[in-house]
């Protein structure tokens, strides 16, 4: 079987979309899944419906990469998106064209620098993860290249600005889509750090502040990347041999913060994809860690302490399904009243779609690393309104945090993990190790005394959680029902 290719299919009279040529318009940084079934779809989406004509070119962010299997298919892939739609299964399938090349800058620098000087260049795309973003004074200017991200992305910004000397319009629009807070922002401080460590001309920074936009972003779409299990049979399907195969959810959004004229700039709203400019990213993200990892962060350890094992089937649980709907609904949507409630109860309805989705094994083990941040960040807020506005304690979210404390009673303490015992199954529990030495220092501690030790763990929460009314006591009640009766039982009664 041919591996996929223009010239392939060609030969196989392939009758879908392609474009072979176009403008070098994005180089991106970071070839990964993610990437390539939302960014470069989203572009290929724009080149067909818009006749945007804009090609992509990646590199490599680190030594270990894939440009040399995207340029050996001529930068083609085939994306299978696939999920549910008002209840109904969609499969979506596309192959890709909007990339023209990869480079991979540890085996030719120079030829990552040439793209500086490129006048079409207009857009560079980031998602180097979320430690990417990070400053590193001993990244130098005379790598080949610089060792971080924001070094390699400072480096190439001044070679644009020598080029050009400094002219005006020939500035870039950073689209930064790693997942911390803030990601643009603090892209451009790094970069400013690099400006000053490298003592580069004030001109230079001049430059950068009037002709560089740096745009955070929010973005959403779980991609489940190369279909491992099923790549044999989609490659046979298909007629070739494709290492790039990229799967995810139908659902996405792509929040860019900018100035408003970056939207008429960009082609997506024209093209009717699901990008949106914003002057501020934070209502959008507001609702989505709220109520999307909110109600998620809630369920899962308890849906993994009564014997689940992947989201999916958490979903096919009567009793899980309806303490999570009530969860979203009675005490999710009433706190956030900045939204208007139709768009809060529509946007329900798409998570519950997409917590369904039946093409995904989503682990619950793997979605319960970090609970702890994640509880401070996503739920505890949820909890604080939620009894400012009603003087009472929201049931199903307390019980997700008496949840919390269960799921952490460890018992040994083994390299990067804490190992604790579902039944006669073993788990790990992964956090940060300031965390898991808490929880090893009080494994002897009873459910009721660890949840007291928990709650005023200032650290933890950033502030004493047992000054929120009733709290500890309602976390009380459900650990002894947990004990008592079972954790499934706690979800058979907050669900009614």
């Amino acid at each position: 079987m041919e591996r996929l290719s223009y010239k392939t299919l060609e030969k196989l009279g392939f009758e879908g979309y392609l474009m072979p040529e176009g403008t070098e318009r994005v180089l991106q940084f970071g070839e990964g899944n993610f990437l390539r079934a939302f960014v470069d779809y989203f572009i290929d989406l724009a080149n067909e419906r818009t006749g945007w004509g804009t090609k992509v070119v990646v590199a490599q962010p680190i030594a270990q990469g894939r440009s040399e299997d995207i340029n050996r298919q001529d930068g083609l892939y085939t994306v299978y998106l696939r999920g549910l739609e008002n209840g109904e299964q969609v499969i979506r399938k596309r192959v890709v064209s909007s990339i023209s090349r990869a480079l991979n800058p540890y085996e030719d620098y120079g030829a990552l620098l040439a793209c500086a000087a490129n006048p079409d260049l207009r857009y560079i795309v980031s998602n180097t993860t979320e430690a990417g973003i990070a400053f590193d004074e001993n990244s130098r200017f005379d790598e080949e290249p610089p060792g971080s991200f924001p070094a390699k992305l400072t480096r190439f910004l001044y070679e644009r600005y020598s080029c050009f000397k400094g002219e005006a319009g020939k500035g870039l629009v950073i689209l930064s889509c790693e997942l911390i807070d803030h990601n643009g922002d603090e892209l451009k401080r790094c970069v400013g750090q690099y400006t000053e460590l490298w003592k580069l001309e004030p001109e230079f920074a001049g430059w950068l502040e009037r002709e560089v936009i740096f745009c955070s972003t929010m973005v959403d779409r779980i991609v489940t990347g190369y279909p491992r299990a099923e790549a044999e049979t989609l490659n046979a399907q298909n007629g070739y041999e494709d290492l790039l195969l990229d799967t995810g959810e139908v659902f996405a959004i792509w929040v860019i913060e900018g100035p408003k004229e970056l939207e008429d700039e960009l082609p997506f709203k024209k093209a009717g994809l699901p990008v949106i400019v914003a002057e501020d990213c934070t209502p959008y993200k507001k609702r989505k860690v709220r109520m999307l990892n909110g109600v998620q962060t809630t369920m899962v350890l308890a849906s993994y302490l009564s014997g689940q094992d992947i989201v999916r089937k958490c979903m096919e649980d009567p009793a899980i399904y309806s303490f999570m709907e009530r969860c979203v609904y009675d005490e999710i949507i009433p706190v956030l009243t900045e939204y208007p409630k139709e768009e809060l109860e529509d946007y329900a309805a798409g998570l519950f779609d997409r917590l369904c989705n039946p093409f995904i094994d989503h682990s619950l083990l793997a979605i319960s690393l970090n609970t702890t941040s994640k509880w401070k960040a996503r739920v505890l807020p949820t909890v604080r309104e939620y009894q400012a506005a009603t003087g009472g304690l929201p049931p199903r979210l307390t019980a997700g945090f008496a949840a919390y404390v269960m799921f952490y009673r460890g018992e040994r303490l083994e390299e990067n993990a804490l190992v604790a015992h579902r039944g006669e199954t073993e788990y790990q529990i992964c956090d940060d190790m300031e965390v898991l030495r808490f929880f090893e220092a009080h494994k002897s501690d009873s459910p009721v005394e660890l949840a007291g030790a928990v709650c005023r763990n200032e650290a933890f929460w950033g502030g004493d959680l047992t000054e929120i009314p009733g709290f500890l006591e309602l976390v009380t009640e459900y650990l002894q029902l947990f004990e008592r009766e079972g954790v499934h039982r706690v979800f058979e009664l907050l669900g009614n």
